[in-house]
């Protein structure tokens, strides 16, 4: 096998980052959260959205609707605004900078818009995630035209993964990856068909989890190439697989997202035994944990601190992969790796190491991982710098 030419592959810094969720306005307000066990998961009664109550974790109504006078912006735009706003202030990253590219990762966009609007060439035009990329470059006047990421619910890692090719391939020197979904009830109607929605609080990795909870939120991450930037961490290496397996079903053998995990582990130029703890994707539905256990396991991985933050969160969709790296990175650098909340008892087959309290550790290393429908995975080594 072809080994990696340390010399010549380009280091990928993280600059600053921001999170924007139902329990924090930044990163320093979610981190505390989490330490505190808040969740943002509540129960919702039954409305326009939904003919049943359900669990979630939403904004306060009316948070992030349009503010301005010509109503320019939706909800998911401003979501994406407020986020980016946040991370740029704490940066020297210049949107301007015509060596800096935007990338939005999203799963929906503003396909509530469809509940909403009558149908037309114009709405057509309005739920394009590119239209929504394209507003949020101008108001921050990036100097590129924005790069877009929707791919099911490894989207953020994906994005945060393309921010680290383009950066190397030197077509840029800096990215600015931005992730965000809302929720609404053509987005929350698709899940319960599938009969995918806890009527509870969700269980993680739990013998007795029965399906997901939604968030919203939105994430972003600064990348840059520039050692100066750097916060203290970088991103390492990452891979994508893909099961073929079935268009809503995850691979039942665990096989292919291990394969994503083990070719981020050979490109990040360390070893299993270095990585310290391991952000799973850990929706709490009966086959999609079941996979990641499976997979942990193949890639023995399987002493490693596993956690899923869906339990604080919900599942937020295309910024998942973003504010779960972004709190995993603040477990880094404080050797704490949060709790599995909602976790009791294993309910998965193959035996892995599910935190169930706030986690005290030491270590360079850790995992994030993700999958989605259509069987895609994703596999991300985050380091101390």
């Amino acid at each position: 096998m072809t080994r990696y030419n340390e010399k010549t592959m380009t280091e990928i810094f993280v600059s600053a980052d921001n999170i924007v969720s139902p329990i924090g306005l930044t990163t320093a307000e979610n981190f505390l959260n989490l330490k505190q066990n808040v969740s943002g998961i509540n129960l919702h009664p039954a409305s326009s959205m939904s003919d049943v109550p359900f669990q979630a974790a939403l904004f306060a109504d009316g948070s992030f609707a349009s503010n301005d006078q010509q109503h320019k912006y939706t909800k998911f735009e401003n979501l994406l605004i407020a986020s980016i706003s946040k991370a740029l202030s704490k940066s020297a990253v210049e949107a301007s900078d015509k060596k800096t590219i935007l990338i939005i990762s999203s799963t929906k966009g503003n396909v509530n818009l469809l509940e909403t609007e009558e149908a037309s060439a114009s709405l057509n035009k309005r739920i394009s995630l590119y239209t929504s990329g394209k507003m949020v470059a101008d108001h921050f006047h990036f100097a590129n035209q924005p790069v877009i990421i929707s791919n099911a619910c490894i989207s953020g890692i994906l994005a945060i993964l393309t921010g680290m090719r383009l950066i190397q391939s030197g077509q840029y020197e800096h990215a600015v990856v931005a992730g965000a979904d809302v929720i609404s009830k053509f987005v929350l109607s698709g899940f319960q068909s599938f009969q995918a929605v806890s009527p509870l609080p969700c269980k993680p990795f739990d013998i007795a989890r029965d399906g997901i909870n939604l968030g919203e939120a939105a994430g972003t991450i600064v990348l840059s190439s520039n050692k100066l930037h750097s916060n203290g961490v970088k991103v390492n290496g990452g891979s994508v697989s893909n099961d073929a397996n079935h268009i809503s079903g995850p691979s039942r053998t665990g096989e292919e997202l291990s394969a994503a995990i083990n070719k981020a582990i050979y490109a990040s130029r360390i070893s299993a035994k270095d990585i310290g703890f391991i952000s799973a994707h850990g929706t709490a539905t009966l086959f999609n944990d079941e996979m990641e256990a499976r997979a942990i396991s193949l890639s023995g991985l399987q002493d490693v601190p596993v956690n899923s933050l869906k339990g604080y969160y919900g599942h937020t969709l295309g910024a998942a992969g973003i504010i779960e790296s972004i709190i995993s990175m603040q477990s880094l650098q404080e050797n704490l790796v949060m709790p599995t909340r909602g976790f009791e008892n294993s309910g998965v087959s193959q035996k892995i190491n599910v935190c169930s309290s706030l986690y005290k550790t030491t270590t360079d290393h850790f995992l994030k991982t993700a999958s989605g429908f259509g069987g895609c995975n994703a596999a991300m080594i985050f380091s101390k710098q």
